[in-house]
């Protein structure tokens, strides 16, 4: 049976593959994408004609209450991934994380107790988490916050929380680890490593070479988002989605190096080190809870998934500045 429901978040990354992979099975989309004066819908207007036809757009701003509670309305299941992400950027404009993150979720919340919304997924991150205290790292791992980014996305977890204990409200709290794939911003470690070899540098331009990430294709991470809205069990529940394995930046860098260009060297640059007590060094995740009530398993290997972000971004070199460190 097909539901409506709204993405909000649609025009960034996740939330593309999203309202792509949720037209795919036969869901009624409605996308909620950040107005702006040049009309675009991000990824949303790269997506095939027969997929975006069949999307409902909607030009709006989380940070407005009136405009989330027009989106949402009609709406069955509301999957909210619209979010500030990037960390640099949050260390030097926290404000507009905490109106973004937290004040954009607590409208999101607010409509869909007013209109009895069936289903709402609330959009975490690993990095709530902090560095690990112990792995793999489950759910009832502590919280720390490192970076306001991170500070933002607990306390927006701590209201939808809230919102199921205090009123009963039918919200889930998905939490991806690292996702990696076709679409992803510039800013993100591996669209950096593979644009700078396809761009034919021999030395990378990277940060801090030793954390270790969870790395989660995209394709999976989505459909872990919609294993989630179709599991009643997961109504107030926080989940993981994690492979449970661990890279390096390190290792990392020397793979795609391997893959594209093996004369290609590593540079580390200041300014791209995140602050000492910032710098998140480990994430290694388990998504046991998740695979025990959905089902749900990587479809991708690591490999698969590099190859379909490096296939991507060769055909999509222009769009990206190769080499510029983005905040």
């Amino acid at each position: 049976m097909a539901h409506t429901v709204l993405v909000t978040g649609a025009d960034g990354f996740i939330g593309s593959h999203l309202a792509e992979e949720l037209v795919k099975s036969g869901e009624k989309v409605r996308a909620f994408c950040l107005y702006n004066s040049f009309g675009s819908c991000g990824w949303v207007d790269t997506l095939p004609p027969e997929i975006k036809n069949e999307i409902e757009i909607f030009m709006g701003d989380v940070r407005d209450p009136n405009g989330v509670r027009t989106a949402m309305r009609g709406q069955e299941r509301v999957f909210h991934l619209a979010a500030l992400i990037a960390i640099p950027f949050s260390y030097h404009s926290p404000d507009s994380y905490v109106d973004t993150n937290i004040k954009g979720t607590l409208n999101v919340l607010n409509a869909a107790r007013e209109l009895d919304t069936h289903r709402v997924l609330v959009t975490s991150t690993s990095e709530v988490y902090g560095t690990a205290q112990y792995v793999p790292i489950d759910e009832k791992h502590p919280f720390q916050g490192q970076s306001p980014y991170s500070a933002t996305k607990i306390g927006a977890d701590r209201l939808a929380e809230s919102f199921y204990r205090s009123f009963g409200l039918p919200v889930s709290i998905v939490r991806p680890f690292n996702t990696y794939g076709p679409r992803q911003s510039g800013r993100a470690i591996i669209p950096t490593i593979i644009t700078q070899l396809l761009a034919g540098q021999t030395e990378i331009r990277l940060g801090n070479l030793t954390p270790t990430r969870d790395f989660n294709y995209v394709k999976d991470t989505a459909h872990g988002f919609m294993a989630i809205a179709d599991c009643a069990q997961a109504v107030g529940q926080e989940l993981n989605i994690a492979t449970g394995i661990e890279h390096s930046i390190g290792e990392l860098a020397a793979e795609l190096i391997a893959q594209i260009n093996p004369a290609a060297t590593i540079l580390c640059e200041a300014e791209r080190l995140r602050p000492e007590n910032s710098e998140v060094n480990r994430l290694l995740g388990s998504a046991d809870k998740l695979r025990e009530m959905t089902g749900w398993a990587p479809a991708y290997t690591f490999a698969q998934g590099l190859a379909e972000t490096i296939s991507f971004l060769r055909a999509n070199l222009d769009s990206y500045k190769v080499g510029q460190y983005i905040l």
